[in-house]
């Protein structure tokens, strides 16, 4: 069951079980990582959900908290459903690439195919900061070059319980 708030014509926010949610668990991984989660294809919200338990059996990252999910237009591609987006910060040991890669795995394990820029999607996981570092690399910018021009990365990261 999941609480709906109106933001304006096109945009909402959602309030569930785990969306937003804060860790009591003390945490001894070494870097903190903000990442946007997102999606538009079938029922979005428990994908959210199931990607949270997910994450949560894994021993290499733990869950510090996350926020209220944003449903908001499409951007670039615009002939598809609304998104619905949030974000996770995380605690883990991995690097930076070897993170990226995990949440590549993440991805496709939930249904991820690649077709072409902005298309619709099941799950998008993307990196918004790694632990306050920049990183400049083919596969991998950090910060998220466009993170702060976006909405459904702003909104959340403004809703995050601290």
């Amino acid at each position: 069951m999941y609480l709906q708030r109106s933001l304006g014509k096109n945009l909402s926010t959602f309030s569930g079980l785990r969306f937003p949610y804060i860790s009591k668990k003390h945490t001894s991984l070494r870097y903190e990582v903000t990442v946007g989660i997102g999606g538009n294809l079938g029922d979005v919200k428990h994908r959210f959900e199931h990607l949270f338990y997910h994450i949560k059996r894994d021993k290499r990252v733990d869950i510090i908290r996350t926020s209220l999910i944003l449903k908001n237009p499409p951007f670039g591609f615009k002939d598809q459903d609304d998104f619905f987006n949030s974000i996770i910060v995380l605690q883990t040991d991995m690097q930076p690439v070897a993170f990226l890669d995990y949440l590549m795995r993440l991805e496709k394990k939930f249904g991820r195919t690649r077709s072409f820029a902005n298309a619709p999607r099941t799950l998008d996981l993307d990196i918004i900061f790694f632990d306050n570092r920049v990183i400049n690399l083919p596969k991998l910018q950090v910060p998220h070059p466009s993170w702060s021009k976006r909405e459904s990365v702003i909104i959340p990261l403004a809703g995050l319980i601290r």
